[in-house]
């Protein structure tokens, strides 16, 4: 089946996550992706879907204008939409608040639309499933190359490095949580912060360890640290997130302590693979623990790499891409008016 994926930048995050990361693994199930992007000016969109050639046609993420994509529904042989947020809703940080009945009309216009809806969790699916027949409604969760990640082995030294990576947008969440890191800083001695980010923030008592984003480097910083940290925001447009910082933490071989919000909940499990904290003193307590016992953090962290392994991993969702695909293309293609 010859795919060709439309989003709104080949270098996105998501993007490179949900559409790119599983172009070999779909080329040895015998299928082609082409990813190109979404035409941008109204103009653009008129011409949209046509001679793309292909089987089948995938908008990642995107909300089109209702008409654009009824264009694109009548005009390619079947329509899947990948979606990894609570794309119905304004973020956390919206001055606005999280409705948005602009964005909750095109969502469902999308998901009606659709042969296939495929969600990054369940979240994510159960609201898809509102619109559209559930078996049409599948998850697979953003995934990563374990093979790029390194995994050192812990060591007991004089000071505990935690680490967070992230984009300057999420930073903003990161801000929120700087009163219970920097009593972090206070109370434990020799902890300190890695970020690994696009900017920098400060925080009193916990010394930052500024390291700039490359996408070429990224994992191997990561992996240099001993302690991932993951905090949202409690909220519904948390709620969707899809954990690739916990995800990439854990392909690092990284024990993990970070809120129970959204898939962080199932990622996380407490003395497995991490703990979970949502008070100040959970987080302090969590942090202690690692901090003083090396063999801990080696046990957690290699159980979290597993879960990637088995859960999270490319080569698991290339394997659930081909079945979906294979559903897709025996199924008889959908006629539009």
């Amino acid at each position: 089946m010859r795919v060709v994926a439309l989003v709104e930048s080949v270098d996105h995050v998501c993007c490179r996550y949900r559409v790119a990361a599983f172009r070999a693994a779909l080329a040895a199930h015998g299928h082609s992706l082409d990813i190109r992007p979404l035409p941008r000016t109204t103009f653009g969109r008129l011409g949209i879907g046509l001679n793309l050639n292909a089987d089948a046609v995938l908008v990642q993420r995107k909300l089109l204008p209702p008409w654009a994509i009824a264009l694109l529904r009548r005009r390619v042989p079947r329509l899947i939409f990948d979606f990894d947020d609570a794309v119905w809703l304004r973020d956390s940080y919206s001055p606005h608040g999280f409705e948005d009945p602009k964005r909750t009309h095109r969502f469902k216009a999308t998901i009606a639309a659709c042969d296939l809806v495929v969600a990054g969790n369940e979240y994510l699916a159960a609201e898809a499933r509102c619109y559209t027949h559930a078996d049409r409604v599948i998850v697979i969760p953003t995934c990563v190359d374990t093979e790029k990640y390194p995994v050192t082995v812990q060591e007991q030294r004089d000071h505990l490095r935690l680490v967070w990576v992230g984009s300057r947008s999420t930073l903003r969440g990161l801000e929120q949580f700087t009163p219970v890191l920097s009593t972090i800083g206070r109370l434990i001695p020799g902890v300190r912060l890695k970020l690994v980010c696009d900017r920098f923030l400060r925080i009193p008592d916990l010394p930052i360890e500024e390291c700039p984003w490359e996408q070429a480097s990224e994992a191997t910083e990561i992996a240099a640290a001993d302690v991932g940290i993951g905090w949202v925001p409690d909220d519904p447009w948390s709620a969707g997130k899809c954990g690739l910082k916990i995800i990439q933490y854990q392909a690092a071989g990284l024990p993990v302590i970070a809120n129970p919000v959204g898939v962080q909940s199932e990622m996380v499990r407490d003395w497995e693979t991490g703990f979970l904290a949502s008070t100040t003193e959970e987080w302090v307590s969590a942090v202690s623990r690692l901090a003083g016992d090396v063999e801990l953090r080696q046990r957690l962290g290699a159980a979290g790499r597993r879960q990637v392994q088995d859960r999270y991993s490319v080569a698991a969702g290339g394997r659930a891409w081909f079945a979906a695909l294979h559903r897709l293309r025996i199924e008889p293609v959908r006629k539009s008016g």
